[in-house]
Formats: C-alpha cells, structure tokens, sequence
C-alpha cells in the first residue's frame, strides 16, 4: 500500500503551506481577536482555486482531488481555523453538491462564481428544532407557479453574513417526513431573505455564524437544487463529503498546538533544563504526533474512496470523528506543555483549543458520527 502523494499533490501541499505561513497566519490572531471576516485572504484564496479545489476548471476550480482538498484544509486550518471553515463550506457544503446534483445552467450561474472566490455560498440546513434532527425540517416550500415560496429560520449557519448563495432545505410536505424535503438556491439577494442574527462564538471567531429568516422568499423553479422530494438525499450527500474537510480542519488545528508546543517545551527551562528532556512532557509530545498521524491517515482514506467513486460514509465519519476528537486531547496537552502560559491569551494555543472544539460539534456531533459507523457495521 502506497501512502507517498504524487508530485502534483505535493506541489498543491507546498503552495498551500506557503500561502498559510505567509498570507493567512500573520493575520490569524487579529482575525480571532476582533471576529473580522478576513475577505482579503478568502480573495486571495480564491485566486488560487482553493474555494473549488476539486471543482473541474471548466466550471472554475482548481480541477484536483478530494485529497488535495483535505491536504489544503489541513494547512490553511493549521494556519487559521477560521479560514479553514470559511473555505470548507464553500467548497463541501456549496460546490459539491452544486457539482453533483445541479444543472448545466445552475452550474454556470452559480459553480463558477464561487468556484473562482468571486461569490461565497452557505448551506442552510439546521434549524432551531432540526438540528441533529435534520429531516425534522418546519421550512416550508410551496410552489406557485415558475416559483416557490420558501418561510422557515435557519440557524448556526457557516458564511452567512457574507454568502452570495445559499443552498437552503424546505419542507413541501412534512408528512412525507424526508422524503418531502427539496433543496434550493436562494440567492441573498431575493426579497424575503435575511441575515437576522449573528452568534457570539467560543471559537472559529472569524467565520460568521448567523440565523437566516425566509420569509415569503419568492425562488425561481429554476432553482431546485435536484428534484423535489430529493432534498435530504442532497443533503446526506453533501454532509458525507464535508466530513472530509472538517477532519481535515481538526488535524490541521492539532498540528498547530502540537508544533506550539514542542517549541515550547525546547525553549522553557525548569529545573535547569528544557522542559522537553522531562519524559512525562516527551510521552504528551509522543501522544500528541501518534494522534495526528492516524487522523491524517483516516482523512487521507475516506478521501481516496471518494476520489475513485466508491462508498466513503462510514469512513468519513470515522475520521471526522477520531480527528475532531484527537484534536481536543492535543490541544488540551499543549496548554497543560504551557503550563500557567497556555492560559493566557499571548499564546495561541488557548486559540487552538477553542478553535478545536467546534469541529466536535458541526456537520454531525461525535454521537451522530457514531450513530453513522454503527449502522454501516451492522447492516
């Protein structure tokens, strides 16, 4: 079994460390302090295909693969968390099911604008009471004439201050249960569409977090996203493949405050030594680079099944679920590494440690994830 990337992808790995260390994390800390959406570096990012990675470059993209995508989070999200999110939903959560279920006209309309990073997207599924829950939707749908009358509030959702574009799920008739839900593309735009709230966040602070009210949001037939009644199968899709890019996010975030604190503990002295030559900090140390390896490997996996066109479900909720949680145990141990330090907000790696938590919680909790690899080992 060869795990050795080919020549392309390490030139895609080296083009995104390199706009990391030198674009995304110099701002990194500034973007977490004040909760500004960085729309400089999400241009930038743009401009090198990382919003499309795996989008074909006739619709705009980079024309790469799953696995260049979860290499491109792993060090934009190593650099940035909040940028890590903020490129995830535009290329899992909007992209791909853009590339997957929309029409050649949608495609043109909407792939290639946010493909190129000229529009950002998000994706409108949660809901105040759907949100493990999400075939539980109370957005409604209803069709009058060449258009459809969407009213519903979306909540937690990615991107939404900034998006051009949503992808947003409704119900035409709830008591189909799932299989009465369809999806659109609402554009921001359109009269009965708005940004209501935005959330105060432990973590990922410079990615937007916001509640969207449809009320009476007047879509184009046109913009069916798929077929009516296909709406849940989009967005189970959809999910699959954006648990690629966060465990890609969690590994990213990990390597951070596994490099913040090996650093650490070769320059702090204690006892008349560095704190690295102590064995107990060398065992967190050995933990802490164990762990990210076999994450990395799991996000690798689930993405090269995607790539070839096989099942990937169970695979990408392992890794999302082993790296989201491996990466609050090493940012737990880099603030133990710190010590007193890791608690005060002049280190990152308290940054890290919030940061991290999230990618517990969103595209499907930890629970979910297990609730998902439970099912597919006993079919």
């Amino acid at each position: 079994m060869d795990f050795t990337l080919t020549e392309a992808q390490r030139m895609f790995q080296a083009t995104a460390r390199e706009v990391a260390d030198q674009v995304i994390a110099p701002r990194a800390e500034e973007t977490d302090a004040t909760g500004t959406f960085p729309h400089e570096t999400v241009k930038r990012l743009g401009e090198l295909g990382f919003m499309g990675v795996a989008v074909p470059e006739a619709y705009g993209g980079a024309g790469a693969d799953t696995l260049c995508y979860a290499i491109a989070m792993e060090e934009v999200s190593r650099a940035c968390a909040s940028t890590g999110v903020i490129m995830s939903v535009n290329n899992s959560l909007v992209c791909d099911p853009l590339l997957a279920f929309g029409t050649e006209a949608q495609k043109q309309r909407y792939l290639v604008p946010l493909a190129r990073g000229e529009k950002l997207g998000c994706f409108c599924l949660s809901e105040p009471n759907a949100g493990s829950d999400a075939a539980n939707q109370e957005t409604t749908a209803r069709r009058d004439g060449d258009t459809y009358v969407l009213t519903g509030t979306k909540n937690f959702i990615s991107n939404g201050a900034e998006a051009d574009v949503a992808i947003v799920f409704a119900s035409q008739d709830r008591s189909k249960g799932h299989r009465g839900i369809a999806a659109f593309l609402v554009e921001r735009a359109f009269p009965g569409y708005t940004v209501a709230k935005l959330e105060k966040k432990l973590g990922i602070k410079g990615s937007s977090t916001a509640q969207i009210v449809l009320d009476g949001c007047r879509v184009p037939a046109a913009n069916l996203l798929g077929k009516e009644g296909e709406g849940f199968k989009v967005a189970m899709a959809t999910l699959d493949g954006g648990r690629i890019g966060i465990a890609a996010q969690a590994v990213g975030i990990a390597r951070a405050a596994f490099e913040a604190a090996r650093e650490y503990a070769k320059g702090r002295v204690q006892f008349g030594k560095p704190i690295a030559s102590l064995q107990a900090i060398q065992f967190m140390l050995a933990d802490m680079a164990t762990e990210i390896e076999a994450a990395r490997l799991l996000t690798y996996r689930a993405a090269a099944l995607k790539d070839t066109g096989r099942r990937f479900s169970k695979e990408a909720a392992m890794a999302k679920l082993y790296a989201s949680e491996a990466a609050m145990r090493i940012t737990t141990k880099a603030i133990q590494v710190h010590g007193g330090y890791g608690y005060i907000l002049d280190y990152p790696v308290q940054r890290y440690f919030r940061d991290a938590k999230i990618t517990e919680i969103y595209e499907g909790t930890s629970e979910i994830q297990r609730l998902v690899i439970a099912a597919h080992l006993l079919k």
